[in-house]
């Protein structure tokens, strides 16, 4: 096939994509997946800006009401858990 044939995003032009949606995330959960990967890398300045962008972006004033507040925040809570857990292992111990 030619690139003639093909859409800018190099699909078949005229074909149904049978590929999901490319935004099938939100942006915050990108930025948790971002920042457990991170915390794998062991590069925890990393993982604390992208969990402070986190907090940032769950404790603003929501422009429309957030069915899963709870669930975020609880996630968020336990990715600080994850982050203090990583920098103070010794601290488990007990």
């Amino acid at each position: 096939m030619s690139d003639d044939e093909r859409d800018p995003s190099g699909r078949e032009a005229g074909r149904a994509s049978s590929s999901p949606p490319r935004h099938t995330r939100r942006l915050s959960d990108k930025i948790l997946i971002a920042f457990h990967h991170a915390c794998d890398q062991g590069d925890f300045e990393v993982a604390e800006e992208l969990l402070r962008i986190l907090e940032m972006m769950l404790t603003r004033r929501p422009v429309a009401p957030d069915v899963n507040r709870r669930k975020n925040m609880e996630s968020l809570v336990a990715a600080h858990e994850r982050l203090w857990l990583l920098r103070h292992p010794d601290s488990s111990e007990s």
